[in-house]
């Protein structure tokens, strides 16, 4: 007889809920989307999306019409009533009994949900604390996939701290990024540029290599910050480097902009949210 056991219930196979067959709870096997509304507008819908195809197509997930997973987003998103909401989907690539390689005729799964968003305010008034902590990601960090247990031991061990961010270092002792967010340093004028060209303050982040998420939020802070007038410089940085910065912050599609203020125990400037920061906020909201 073949069987399962669900909590404390053991059952016929045949009579669990297929939910628990998805290859995504089995191997992580799909990719996940996430999108956020200011007040009752969805933002960046279109750039979310095509992450979303470029994941989709990555992991070699078919049959997705990317219209369609428009039409749900933009549908539930409505129903729900919800100005401020947090929009959650994935996709995995089916269910079936576990085995690595799978049928060729499975059918992909979806899922979304549409959630209140919770308000942040607070941690973009008085800044946040962030530890850093070994890149233990896989190497394809640029695909939204739903294999986040590096992710996920990497902010329980910030919170362990008392922070509320972690921010991933690699083997080479470089910064790639938080654990669900983009790092962002603020620092003086740019080395290596003739005096009268160079700008005031240059803002700098890892570039989009293979273990870097392109995150969309990351796209708007760079046009914000060039809105301003500021350098932009697409490169990785130390620890050493980050704690030295005059102003850090983090980013991400629901915390938007979040200035940090302690970085592995040592203040950044002041203490306090930058000035630049607070600029690149202000300039951030007129995208939204």
């Amino acid at each position: 007889m073949q069987l399962a056991m669900v909590q404390d219930r053991i059952l016929p196979l045949e009579d669990v809920h297929q939910a628990y067959f998805d290859r995504g709870m089995f191997f992580g096997d799909g990719v996940y989307e996430v999108l956020r509304s200011y007040n009752g507008k969805i933002f960046a819908l279109e750039d979310h999306l095509k992450r979303f195809a470029n994941s989709l197509d990555a992991v070699e997930i078919d049959g997705i019409d990317i219209a369609s997973i428009r039409k749900y987003i933009t549908a539930a998103f409505a129903q729900s009533g919800i100005a401020n909401a947090k929009i959650y989907c994935h996709v995995t690539r089916g269910t079936a009994p576990r085995d690595l390689l799978d049928s060729e005729d499975l059918e992909a799964n979806f899922f979304l949900t549409v959630t209140e968003l919770e308000d942040k305010s607070p941690e973009k008034q008085r800044g946040i604390s962030v530890s850093t902590h070994p890149d233990w990601r896989w190497q394809r960090c640029a695909i939204k996939s739903l294999n986040l247990l590096g992710n996920v031991l990497a902010r329980r061990d910030a919170a362990k701290k008392g922070c509320q961010e972690a921010i991933f270092v690699d083997d080479a002792g470089l910064i790639t990024e938080g654990a669900a967010s983009s790092f962002f340093a603020l620092y003086g004028h740019s080395e290596g540029l003739p005096e009268d060209s160079k700008p005031a303050v240059c803002l700098q982040t890892s570039s989009l290599v293979k273990n870097i998420l392109p995150s969309v939020t990351r796209t708007y802070v760079i046009r914000a910050a060039q809105a301003l007038g500021l350098g932009v410089v697409e490169e990785s940085f130390t620890c050493q480097q980050a704690s030295e910065a005059k102003e850090l912050f983090v980013a991400s599609t629901t915390r938007d902009i979040v200035p940090v203020v302690s970085f592995d125990g040592q203040a950044i400037g002041d203490g306090q949210p930058g000035k630049w920061t607070l600029r690149i906020m202000q300039e951030f909201a007129r995208f939204v």
